[in-house]
């Protein structure tokens, strides 16, 4: 099954850019398109998209608030890859905070577009690990983020779990990290699975921010 993929910006000539990057794959598809994140959420039950790219700035309904929504409204929400004019912008921030899975510059070549969509649609790795990095050293809170913190007590993870959410914030692949453990992949996402499961995080983008805002993790 190709990954079916919702394009929202405010921009034709930017939609149709990536509509035209991406249709050119074999294994996506782009299920439909939107100029505002006020439309996501009915088009998300309409479409059952596997991916949203989204503008992160839009007139009425921004992709940081549209995500928000988006989360709290379906059951089963489709990965969301913000896509944006600026890598060092406290929107994008704000939107991984809000609970997007990764973020694409609007100037990213092709094969970067294709890359980042079937990455975040296998959730396997994490997208730009060093630009998640940046955004956490300028825009967290340094280690003293109560909620953050407060989350990373209650999880207790175990030795083995610290040690791959060390290795998930370095952005390594499950496959990477099976290697540097010397351990089974399958091994490895159920270590993933536990870390995401006891600091609520809905994917490895979430667990990792958090590690970096409890400052279990150092950003810098």
């Amino acid at each position: 099954m190709p990954v079916r993929v919702l394009l929202v910006d405010d921009e034709p000539l930017v939609r149709a850019g990536l509509r035209a990057v991406l249709e050119a794959q074999p294994d996506i598809e782009v299920a439909g398109e939107a100029a505002d994140g006020a439309a996501v959420v009915p088009l998300v039950r309409q479409l059952r998209p596997d991916v949203v790219a989204m503008d992160v700035r839009m007139p009425l309904l921004d992709g940081i608030e549209a995500t928000r929504m988006l989360l709290r409204t379906m059951p089963d929400p489709p990965k969301i890859l913000v896509v944006t004019t600026f890598e060092n912008d406290e929107y994008v921030y704000e939107a991984l905070r809000a609970g997007a899975d990764g973020f694409l510059l609007k100037r990213a070549r092709p094969a970067e577009i294709v890359h980042a969509v079937r990455l975040i649609a296998e959730g396997d790795s994490l997208l730009f690990p060093a630009s998640v990095r940046q955004l956490a050293a300028e825009y967290g809170d340094g280690g003293g983020n109560r909620a953050a913190r407060a989350a990373l007590e209650r999880a207790r993870l175990t030795e083995r779990e610290g040690e791959v959410l060390r290795l998930m914030a370095r952005g390594l692949s499950n496959a990477e990290i099976a290697a540097r453990l010397v351990v089974g992949t399958e091994t490895v996402k159920s270590h993933v699975s536990g870390v995401l499961a006891k600091l609520g995080a809905r994917d490895r983008t979430q667990a990792v921010i958090t590690a970096y805002e409890s400052g279990f993790v150092a950003p810098g």
